[in-house]
């Protein structure tokens, strides 16, 4: 009797707390549970627009042996080690050199490169478009100034995918740099002046000091980065259309493409669900590895 009693005092003190999670928590189920749990059992039927039929892991197997995937996996790779580390190098020094400057540098940087993260992917992408254009592009004149032959940039698999990186890592640059700036402004300046008076170079204290201190912040761009590049879709759409000859096709386009031109949707769902171990397991890859040393 004494131990209900203190069940039941436990559960009232703590049952306010779960009233607050409850809209939370229904949301997450109904959004994000529910979903996945459907999405992993409709991977494992062929489903047509009239029809479905179970077919155990039929639709992995099949995606093993389909060579479209495996080029759309392997460009998804290269978009993710292409962009990751640019965004990460770039996105830090910019940091570096405005942190310490006036409010209006920094608020000025702060909305120039995140002025792509809000704008719209479609006008954005038909700018690219433009730039790219092998015979009216800018690109290709600024090329041509130097004595540099112009290019097809979309339209040869040789640097289509390297075109795409480019755009891709001008979209990803805006909220990397605002916390990056906000992160080491947050940095002491006590600490940079013990380091000035032991005479450390101003690459040694960028190196043993903010670097150090900034790790939580980079540990979350790497991660957030990753997943976004894996998510790539609405560039390859508007500039590539996955080409030529699937070199530019990552596993988010393949996966529109399969559901909604040739209505396998269980196939693709099955891709979707690859796509979603794979991201998880390398964002638990990177907290594991990166998180070990990260200084507070």
């Amino acid at each position: 009797m004494q131990t209900t009693n203190k069940l039941f005092i436990k559960i009232k003190k703590t049952m306010p707390g779960y009233l607050f999670l409850l809209p939370a928590l229904i949301f997450f189920g109904v959004f994000v549970v529910y979903p996945m749990i459907n999405a992993l059992i409709l991977s494992l039927y062929k489903v047509r627009l009239q029809s479905r039929s179970f077919i155990g892991f039929g639709n992995y197997t099949a995606l093993l042996k389909d060579e479209n995937f495996l080029k759309s996996l392997y460009n998804t790779v290269l978009l993710v080690l292409g962009n990751v580390p640019l965004v990460l190098i770039f996105s830090f020094f910019i940091s570096i050199i405005v942190y310490n400057k006036s409010e209006f540098i920094r608020s000025f940087t702060r909305a120039a490169f995140y002025l792509p993260a809000v704008s719209s992917v479609v006008s954005i992408g038909m700018v690219w478009k433009w730039i790219f254009n092998p015979i009216h592009g800018i690109l290709n004149y600024v090329l041509g100034a130097f004595g540099i032959e112009g290019v097809n940039w979309l339209g040869d698999k040789r640097y289509a995918l390297p075109a795409l990186i480019i755009v891709l890592f001008t979209l990803s640059l805006g909220q990397p740099i605002i916390l990056y700036i906000a992160s080491i402004g947050n940095i002491p300046a006590t600490y940079a002046e013990a380091a000035e008076i032991d005479g450390a170079s101003r690459w040694a204290q960028i190196w043993k000091i903010i670097w150090p201190l900034v790790k939580p912040t980079t540990l979350y761009i790497i991660v957030i980065t990753t997943i976004n590049s894996f998510q790539t879709f609405a560039i390859v759409q508007l500039l590539t259309g996955g080409g030529p000859f699937y070199s530019t096709s990552t596993i988010v386009f393949q996966l529109y493409k399969t559901a909604f031109e040739f209505g396998e949707f269980g196939l693709a769902t099955a891709m979707g669900v690859i796509l979603a171990v794979i991201v998880v397991i390398i964002s638990v890859v990177q907290y594991r590895y990166l998180s070990s040393d990260i200084e507070y």
